[in-house]
């Protein structure tokens, strides 16, 4: 493995075990079989390598996205639900530390923070995401239906000790899929209901 590339694994597997701020360059250095000379050769500033490893996530979390496009070209119901069962089993992994973005903004409260604007940036696009498919998918109420799925995942995200991750992916998937049966029926129905 390039060794940029071994900074970058050593730096993600201990920030998530001991957290940004409890992590030294020398730490993630010597993780990385090299010196911290050679990690400011590819990382300006330990700020900087950490911007990088949340963009190396977000580049993860995008090609997902991807994925469940091609796998529901035309369908984005489909598209949802399938969205909805991915994100419950990831949910199910992260009961023990938590989600790596999320502790990371927890752990940068500096706005101005590299790694901070590039997740925010990053959840800004992926809640617009959210709102188009719920309009593609023919929910009377796109921006009410995308802003529950954003706040059951948040709450998600923030709640790990108190029901734990799995009961949260389990109600999105029943919420995703209650409000995907609702506009199906919406679609037979003769005359429009309102809801």
């Amino acid at each position: 493995m390039p060794v940029r590339e071994r900074i970058l694994v050593a730096a993600g597997d201990l920030f998530h075990k001991q957290g940004i701020r409890g992590v030294g360059v020398e730490a993630i250095a010597e993780a990385a079989g090299t010196n911290k000379m050679t990690l400011y050769r590819y990382f300006d500033s330990k700020d900087e390598l950490i911007a990088e490893w949340v963009r190396g996530m977000i580049a993860h979390k995008e090609d997902e996205w991807s994925d469940l496009t091609a796998n529901h070209h035309g369908d984005p119901q489909g598209l949802l639900q399938d969205w909805s069962r991915r994100t419950a089993a990831k949910l199910e992994v992260l009961e023990e530390r938590g989600s790596a973005l999320g502790n990371a903004l927890a752990e940068l409260p500096d706005p101005e923070h590299p790694a901070r604007r590039v997740i925010q940036e990053y959840k800004a696009r992926e809640h617009k995401r959210i709102v188009r498919l719920c309009k593609a998918a023919g929910f009377q109420n796109p921006d009410l239906a995308a802003n529950l799925f954003w706040m059951l995942l948040e709450g998600a995200h923030s709640c790990v000790q108190c029901v734990g991750m799995r009961k949260f992916g389990e109600h999105l998937v029943q919420l995703v899929d209650l409000m995907v049966e609702n506009a199906r029926q919406q679609e037979r129905a003769p005359y429009p209901t309102a809801l």
